[in-house]
């Protein structure tokens, strides 16, 4: 006679990982101020810096998460950055790795 078949455990649980809802502010540097609320009703996610009271707003779909408006964030900000340097001329024309107007200041020194 054999043995009674002993009865297999069940497996454990994955654990998910949560993403964050509140994120470090781009222009005030404070962490955790940055929080984001999504308006699934209305297709709008939010951000609202609580320290330095700047909000940025953007479409969000069904899948959206938190992360994804602060990236929007962050890409947004960097394309306004690029925007202006390329409008006021602050772009160096480089030569060799070298910028003109370093070139410029270290020749008198010799």
């Amino acid at each position: 006679m054999g043995k009674r078949k002993s009865s297999a455990r069940k497996p454990a649980p994955k654990i998910k990982q949560k993403l964050e809802t509140q994120f470090t502010c781009l222009f005030c540097n404070h962490d955790n101020s940055v929080v984001c609320t999504l308006d699934k009703k209305n297709s709008i996610g939010l951000l609202e810096c609580k320290k330095c009271n700047l909000s940025f707003q953007a479409p969000i779909n069904s899948l959206s998460q938190p992360i994804d408006i602060y990236s929007d964030w962050i890409d947004a900000c960097e394309a306004v950055a690029e925007e202006n340097a390329d409008v006021n001329g602050d772009n160096f024309i480089e030569n060799d790795g070298e910028n003109r107007e370093q070139d410029d200041e270290y020749d008198d020194e010799f």
